[in-house]
């Protein structure tokens, strides 16, 4: 596909997680800094995205908001990346279910947790909110990263970009509880080349915005 990649994004976002997919997809992209407030509210960047969030990606004529939508985007328009196991393979499977089980249930848990929303201790109610307890997410999410490099085949997808992303992020900012299996798989995929140099873009952004201000 030949149509132009423009990147909205802001460098301390969850903008940094699609700037590492870029990277490892390795297709030129335009990124456009999206200022918080006024500029991410306003008319022009409600345009692109309604929600006036970031990030989201325009593709030629096509829009595509939210972080695991885009990583899932990215990996089927550019093929040649490997950055998804092929539809027809049992690996495909496990890629949509751990994306979006870091999309759904992780995202949830944690960000209720942060918040002190408290999902009162009855089946009937942990069943309304899906996820049901930040324990049983952590959880079920260790169990999927325990002894392994890859949570979709023998590979690096954007499923692991993703969980490790989040891992990393949450264990940072003490969101996520540090564990061994999470520190060893979050290290290591941190580590990958493509990921290094979208650190290094986003951090160098974030400098210039701070000495700007």
């Amino acid at each position: 596909m030949t149509d132009e990649l423009v990147f909205y994004t802001a460098p301390m976002s969850r903008g940094r997680i699609v700037r590492w997919m870029l990277e490892e997809v390795g297709a030129p992209y335009r990124t456009e800094l999206v200022g918080f407030g006024p500029a991410m509210k306003g008319e022009g960047y409600r345009a692109i995205n309604p929600m006036g969030k970031v990030p989201a990606l325009r593709h030629g004529g096509t829009v595509v908001t939210e972080c695991a939508a885009i990583l899932a985007y990215l990996a089927d328009a550019f093929p040649e990346a490997g950055l998804a196991p092929a539809p027809t393979t049992l690996a495909r499977g496990a890629y949509y279910r751990w994306l979006f089980f870091c999309a759904g249930p992780v995202e949830a848990a944690t960000t209720n947790t942060v918040l002190g929303v408290t999902v009162p201790d009855d089946p009937r109610m942990r069943g309304m909110v899906g996820y049901g307890s930040l324990d049983s997410v952590l959880d079920t999410l260790e169990g999927a990263v325990s002894g392994r490099d890859f949570v979709a085949g023998d590979r690096f997808s954007a499923a692991d970009l993703y969980l490790a992303a989040h891992l990393g992020w949450g264990m940072q900012f003490r969101t996520i509880p540090r564990r061994p299996a999470f520190e060893a798989y979050a290290s290591r995929h941190a580590a990958r080349p493509a990921a290094v140099r979208a650190r290094e873009i986003d951090d160098g952004l974030l400098a210039q915005q701070q000495a700007a201000s």
